[in-house]
């Protein structure tokens, strides 16, 4: 055995993935009590709605989009752990519809407890995977911490008028999904030693799988909002993008993309701690139709790890915002509902 597989990087963490952020909840609470402050003129995008990065404006032409993710391991390969949280910082790039241009890296290892090659192909997972996006990582810092962690400062570059936001979305457009979910699923059954082979490669690939076409995306003009299912869940993601719009998300229960095997052990039990917080937070601006199960809140507030693009789009856009996806390789991409007039929130159907 190398010194890359003498220790289990899950071990060391108490959660992984996008599964560790804070409660939703919790996150309100604490920066509930945040004093208004003023905001020059050329910050665009704050925190207000939740968004995905925040914007500066530079000049008319280019706005400045900034973003950082980072978290503890949700696989044992460091390799692959460090191709997943860049993967995952990157989306938010994507999600504002900007081209990255390059990032920082953000590391915390237990030095005394993890061999330093292990180290190293974490971080040589993350640069590959910048590299890739064209965003080499130009630096960063590190510090000695009890668990592993890494994740990325992610820069990019747009037009403001070709700026997305996760507030954008109008009355009837359809909603696009770009990736399966279930990933949060799958960690847990990974550190109980319950996913299969099958089911782990499916992991790896969807989320190493780059959001790129949220750049191709935001040239469209019927495109009108983006964001990514990540931490929160497809409910708590949709509910903050309704929020923002005023409207009300309408969701067609057996259209959202499931992976089979996610689905199978989740009805075996197998969950995160992360989506029954999920859903203690948003329960409340989701309209439920009959036969909801435990299994859907399960899935539907599963934490999704470098999960897919969320798009609102005009509905004569839907043909193009598809054939970007498909064009890249996301293959799951596909319609699940549209946005509709009326109290912010969401209606499964």
């Amino acid at each position: 055995m190398d010194d890359t597989q003498a220790v289990r990087l899950s071990a060391l963490a108490h959660g992984g993935g996008c599964g560790c952020k804070l409660d939703p909840a919790v996150l309100s609470d604490i920066l509930g009590g945040a004093p208004a402050m003023p905001m020059p003129s050329e910050l665009l995008v704050d925190a207000a709605t939740r968004d995905d990065a925040a914007v500066w404006r530079i000049n008319d032409e280019t706005v400045l989009v900034a973003t950082t993710d980072f978290f503890t391991p949700i696989v044992d390969d460091p390799e692959v752990f460090g191709k997943i949280a860049a993967t995952n910082a990157l989306s938010d790039v994507y999600a504002m519809g900007a081209t990255p241009i390059f990032c920082l890296a953000i590391v915390g290892m237990p030095v005394n407890k993890l061999p330093r090659e292990m180290v190293r192909a974490i971080l040589a997972g993350g640069r590959s995977v910048a590299e890739a996006a064209g965003a080499p990582v130009a630096g960063g810092h590190s510090i000695d911490a009890a668990e592993p962690i890494y994740g990325l400062v992610a820069l990019g570059t747009a037009h403001p008028d070709r700026l997305k936001t996760n507030a954008g979305a109008k009355a009837g457009d359809v909603l696009v999904l770009g990736k399966s979910i279930g990933i949060g699923v799958f960690s847990a059954a990974l550190k109980r030693g319950e996913l299969s082979p099958d089911a782990y490669d499916a992991m790896v690939a969807s989320t190493t799988l780059l959001n790129t076409p949220g750049a191709a995306l935001s040239q469209l003009d019927g495109v009108h909002a983006i964001t990514d299912v990540t931490g929160f869940g497809l409910l708590g993601h949709l509910s903050e993008m309704c929020e923002g719009a005023g409207l009300t998300g309408i969701v067609e229960r057996a259209k959202v993309p499931v992976f089979a095997e996610a689905r199978r052990l989740a009805e075996a039990g197998i969950k995160t701690g992360a989506s029954g917080r999920n859903w203690a937070a948003v329960g409340d601006k989701v309209t439920i139709p009959a036969g909801w199960s435990d299994l859907d809140e399960i899935l539907w507030c599963d934490p999704q790890t470098s999960g897919g693009l969320m798009v609102s789009c005009s509905a004569d856009a839907v043909d193009d915002v598809l054939a970007c996806f498909h064009a890249a390789g996301h293959s799951a991409a596909t319609v699940i509902g549209r946005m509709q007039a009326g109290e912010p929130g969401v209606r499964v159907e």
